[in-house]
């Protein structure tokens, strides 16, 4: 595989730093509401990104383009971050994740109707054996939470696949970073509304929440999502990029580990496991499925 021209490394990087997020956001809502967290991170994200911008002399979108990043930021940004928080606060961080991987199936729909694109038989197999892993990892044992935050996180990952599809539109007029630049500054933009309620929620916070939310706005923001638009710049298909989604309630199950100690169980495990085995029958199950039949009885 050539690591260098591959979307799979850009992706991986943001799935990480997005299974973190689940795990930060649960632990910065107990000091800030669902808007104010939205708006900080946010904030953060778009002072980093700006340097960045100023320092690369970065070039100004276009007047046609800007429906389509304010759309982008609107999307992927504002109700995204504001339905995700909302349902975060009433869920576990495992339930979050495993609704938000969702996004990989809506994100495939929306791009058959909108840019026609075709999975495979074996790609849709590869879904259904991704989303039997999360079952595995979240009903075993029973952590599954239903409430009105469901509502919340199947709005964000509708948002979220929306967004996918919009940046796999401006990938192809501006760079990967420069389209979640300009995406995120919009979304941050549209976020704003909410700066007078952070501000007064600062002061009740601890220092360690700053740094959490610095993290998130830091790594699982603007690195994060420039990651993403690259790997969406370097796929052919959206769903490529999109099913990386799957494997965000097992990372976020070991993260919970390694951050707060919770030991990961045989659900855990054995859901993740069969994750990881959709994933890669997504992605690398091609060459098998396009091999001559001779050659399948063979192997």
């Amino acid at each position: 595989m050539d690591l260098k021209n591959s979307f799979h490394p850009y992706a991986a990087v943001t799935i990480i730093f997005w299974s973190l997020t689940y795990v930060l956001t649960r632990l910065t809502l107990q000091y800030f509401s669902a808007f104010s967290l939205g708006f900080l991170r946010y904030f953060i994200a778009s002072c980093t990104l700006l340097v960045v911008a100023f320092s690369t002399k970065m070039k100004l979108p276009r007047r046609a383009d800007l429906p389509w990043l304010i759309a982008a930021g609107a999307t992927g940004f504002f109700l995204y971050m504001i339905a995700f928080n909302q349902g975060q606060a009433t869920v576990t961080a495992c339930t979050g994740s495993v609704v938000l991987a969702t996004v990989p199936v809506i994100t495939a729909l929306l791009a058959r109707f909108f840019y026609q694109e075709r999975l495979q038989i074996f790609q849709w197999a590869a879904i259904l054996i991704e989303f039997i892993g999360v079952i595995v990892l979240t009903l075993i044992n029973g952590v599954f939470s239903i409430n009105t935050g469901l509502f919340w996180l199947f709005l964000a990952a509708l948002a979220l696949s929306t967004y996918n599809l919009l940046q796999r539109r401006l990938i192809k007029t501006y760079t990967a970073f420069q389209a979640s630049t300009y995406s995120i500054f919009f979304g941050t933009f549209l976020l704003a509304i909410f700066a007078p309620v952070s501000i007064r929620e600062i002061p009740n916070a601890p220092p360690v929440q700053f740094v959490y939310i610095a993290i998130m706005g830091v790594f699982s923001s603007a690195i994060a999502y420039a990651a993403w638009a690259k790997a969406f710049s370097l796929a052919k298909q959206t769903s490529q990029v999109s099913n990386y989604m799957f494997i965000t309630p097992f990372l976020t199950s070991i993260l919970g580990f390694l951050i707060a100690g919770e030991v990961p169980d045989h659900a855990t495990l054995l859901g993740g496991g069969i994750i990881l085995l959709g994933v890669f029958i997504f992605n690398f199950g091609r060459k098998f499925y396009e091999l001559p039949c001779d050659q399948k009885n063979q192997i």
